[in-house]
């Protein structure tokens, strides 16, 4: 289909960006040069036509959500980032908080009953919480409640875990693994140009450590997602390095589940004299990854972080997944400045949400199986 001749295209002005549209249309893989091309020179209406275009060839108008909960170990972490407004460093520890074991089994516990299938487990990096403690709680979890899927730590909690135990990465995904791990977060990941990464995140896994735990877990048949912080010192170029290295290690191994953009928030933290990113550039961000990212299934918009009237906007500009329903007090970003100061959305309220924006919203597990189908139930069917 030749872009001229595409909905949404004719009357965008951007005729040098058409080569751009037309290999989208065919299925073709844009370069660096071209996603670069995108950033610099495509407005919102372009490039978000472009993202919807394969949002819709891949999933039609179908969106997707989960029901789940977070678990936050703790925010006492031993690196010190400078874009985080959510740990406190080991040293200053009586500002933040320990969870023990048996604290977040009753956490888990406190949702029997409840049509749950995900629990998700980041925190800080805490120097007394090593393998054998986390192997301790993942099992007590699936003992529990073997039909929850734990998706668990990111790559930054467990190169610290890894390297204090001595273990290699395969090792100790092996190990986490036997307890009940299932997949891995995209957390952790930042930016992984080390002209950055220096700048924000100096003392924490490099850009190639993340990208090597994220393959290890892929070889062992574990899935992951992937994240990417973006609006405060990078540039465009940082981003699609950042991309493209997600990109090359999906088609080695095929074990993302999903990408999701991150917007830092200024708040609270030692990088609050940079602006934040406007809401177009957020759907711009949002467009261009799924248009650079196309062996990537999935495009999520985490609505904690966003707000729900964005992340329902985001489902314009390529994104056909809102996360779940985060039934708890998850502070990441709360803290930092984000819409949701109390991140809790019902059932009823999110396929509500997605209705709204005239897509089909559809309960899925952690690995994307469907489970429930809500577009013809009424408000009054649906079990919260």
């Amino acid at each position: 289909m030749n872009a001229s001749n595409s909905v949404g295209i004719s009357a965008i002005s951007e005729t040098d960006l058409t080569p751009i549209a037309d290999k989208v249309y065919a299925g073709v893989r844009i370069s660096d040069e071209e996603a670069l091309l995108l950033f610099e020179k495509g407005s919102l209406g372009f490039t978000g036509a472009l993202a919807n275009f394969i949002r819709e060839k891949k999933h039609g108008n179908t969106t997707y959500f989960n029901r789940n909960f977070h678990i936050e170990p703790t925010n006492v972490c031993v690196f010190s980032c400078t874009f985080c407004a959510y740990s406190r460093l080991y040293a200053n520890r009586e500002e933040g908080w320990e969870l023990s074991i048996n604290q977040m089994v009753d956490l888990v516990k406190s949702y029997d009953g409840k049509p749950i299938t995900e629990v998700h487990i980041v925190g800080g990096v805490h120097p007394k919480m090593n393998m054998a403690y986390f192997i301790e709680l993942i099992q007590k979890i699936k003992a529990h409640r073997p039909g929850l899927h734990v998706k668990a730590f990111t790559a930054v909690e467990l190169d610290y875990m890894f390297r204090k135990a001595k273990l290699s990465n395969e090792e100790g995904l092996r190990q986490l693994q036997a307890a009940g791990l299932e997949s891995l977060p995209g957390g952790g990941a930042e930016i992984f140009h080390p002209d950055i990464r220096n700048q924000i995140a100096a003392d924490k896994v490099s850009g190639e450590g993340w990208l090597n735990i994220h393959e290890t877990a892929h070889k062992l048949g574990m899935h992951s997602n992937a994240t990417l912080l973006y609006g405060h010192i990078e540039s465009f170029v940082h981003r699609i390095d950042h991309m493209r290295k997600l990109r090359d290690l999906q088609d080695r191994t095929g074990g993302f589940n999903t990408f999701i953009p991150l917007k830092f928030r200024n708040e609270n933290n030692d990088m609050s004299y940079v602006p934040e990113s406007s809401v177009a550039e957020d759907m711009r961000m949002y467009a261009i990854s799924r248009i650079y990212l196309d062996n990537f299934p999935h495009l999520k918009a985490y609505w904690p972080m966003l707000g729900r009237q964005h992340a329902q906007l985001s489902l314009s500009f390529g994104v056909n997944d809102i996360d779940g329903t985060i039934d708890d007090s998850t502070k990441i970003y709360s803290m930092a400045g984000s819409e949701e100061q109390t991140p809790t959305m019902t059932t009823t309220e999110l396929v509500r949400l997605i209705k709204q924006a005239k897509r089909r919203p559809v309960e899925r597990d952690t690995l994307y199986n469907e489970l429930n189908d809500f577009s013809e139930l009424t408000e009054m069917d649906i079990l919260n």
